[in-house]
């Protein structure tokens, strides 16, 4: 069954289950669809890569949001769980990445290939990227490729 699709069905059962926080999600990954489908680089494609990388940026911008509650403790306790259960509904649509040693043993592949010099840790970053892009989460690359290179 296509994304499309699937989203459309998981929508109309949370509204006839009133799960507000799907709800929410779903709506939220809905109006960020519609919005790349208007966006003047479109090309057409419509299909589940274009749904996934659209899903994919949305959780994202919530994992950014989600830190920002956490940091205000108990303040923004609520809302950050409220942004915990919207990622977790959402990332049934994502695809699955490495874990952090699987990622880890590519970025030492890297930088065994490449050098082992502070200087090129753009370089290391954009080797890994290039050739596991949607296997592996970008900011942990990143950490990775930094905390061996300081160790060196």
């Amino acid at each position: 069954m296509p994304i499309a699709d699937e989203l459309q069905a998981a929508l109309t059962d949370a509204m006839r289950s009133k799960d507000r926080t799907t709800l929410d999600a779903l709506r939220g990954a809905r109006t960020e669809i519609q919005r790349a489908k208007t966006a003047s680089d479109f090309d057409g494609d419509d299909g589940d890569d274009f749904h996934r990388r659209v899903i994919s940026s949305y959780v994202k911008s919530l994992s950014k949001s989600l830190e920002t509650y956490e940091e205000l403790g108990d303040r923004g306790a609520a809302h950050a769980d409220k942004l915990r259960a919207e990622i977790d509904c959402l990332s049934r649509w994502l695809p699955s990445k490495l874990d952090a040693e699987a990622t880890a043993a590519l970025v030492d592949e890297a930088a065994d290939r490449l050098g082992n010099d502070p200087k090129l840790s753009g370089r290391i970053i954009g080797e890994v990227m290039k050739e596991h892009k949607d296997e592996v989460d970008a900011a942990v690359v990143r950490k990775l490729v930094e905390e061996r290179l300081a160790g060196q």
